[in-house]
């Protein structure tokens, strides 16, 4: 399949916001109600609202204009490397992520879905169901927050950008480094990379959060670094890389300092750190 052009990809943007809304709304069906937690083979939690949010998905992206790209989920994730290693273009999908979040009843969790063309994520979009609150991002367009949902009875793209805040919201200036982490896997690795900032560089800031919400933070401005020092899945991290990246921001691999790139034959990432445009040095600095 031929690259598609950024018009072509950005004027995708308001069916997503809508597709993964309508995934949204499958999965507070059952966040509001007395949920059973089944279990993955890796022993995760897994729920109904998994299943319910893929199913929506993937149904509202096969009836997307006349694009036939395949599609790699979370809840699909047993795809052949020999059948999509041809894949140039393709969409990535995470229909819940934060499952931990949601069974712990925080709210913190997301509709992720990416993108991919190359191997690098050309379009985000999160979607945080308890807030209603859309974040996305696409090359030649910048990265967004929406939470005026009502632009949606017209739909365009230059209406939902009028009423979106473009990122970086924050130009921060602060003498200290914000480190923004996983709420529900932090592992001594980061801990360690923490300490080893704060040696370097004084008074650390650090807040936690759950699921993507740590790219959206990074994206935002309100977080400077992201470090990620454990296991994470493709699909994890796509929207949020895209959504950073046009942001201004970064997300690199910690071993060589390249992006994260998708479709590996392997699905698991490698460890990596994310930061925002006012602090793309830090990583440096470390």
């Amino acid at each position: 399949m031929t690259a598609v052009s950024n018009e072509r990809i950005h004027a995708l943007i308001p069916e997503l916001l809508r597709i993964s809304r309508h995934a949204g709304k499958a999965i507070l069906e059952v966040y509001n109600s007395e949920f059973a937690v089944e279990h993955k083979e890796d022993r995760s939690p897994l729920t109904l609202a998994d299943r319910r949010s893929h199913e929506v998905i993937a149904e509202g992206i096969a009836r997307l204009h006349d694009m036939q790209i395949p599609l790699l989920s979370e809840e699909g994730k047993n795809i052949a490397y020999e059948e999509r290693r041809s894949w140039d273009l393709f969409w990535l999908v995470d229909p819940l992520d934060g499952t931990k979040e949601f069974i712990k009843r925080n709210g913190e969790f997301t509709v992720n879905i990416a993108l991919i063309q190359q191997g690098c994520p050309v379009l985000g979009v999160i979607y945080i169901p308890v807030m209603d609150i859309f974040y996305f991002g696409a090359g030649g367009l910048g990265s967004y927050c929406l939470d005026n949902t009502t632009v949606f009875s017209a739909g365009s793209l230059e209406e939902i950008l009028y009423s979106a805040s473009k990122f970086p919201l924050v130009r921060r200036h602060a003498p200290c480094v914000t480190v923004v982490g996983s709420r529900s896997h932090m592992s001594g690795e980061t801990e360690h990379f923490i300490s080893d900032l704060k040696a370097r560089h004084g008074e650390i800031d650090f807040s936690s959060a759950g699921s993507s919400l740590k790219f959206c933070l990074i994206a935002e401005g309100k977080a400077d670094i992201y470090p990620r020092f454990g296991p994470t899945m493709e699909w994890d991290t796509a929207a949020g890389q895209a959504i950073v990246e046009q942001a201004g921001g970064a997300v690199l691999r910690a071993d060589t300092g390249g992006p994260l790139s998708y479709n590996k034959e392997s699905l698991l990432n490698p460890w990596f750190i994310a930061t925002g445009m006012n602090l793309k040095t830090a990583i440096e600095r470390t």
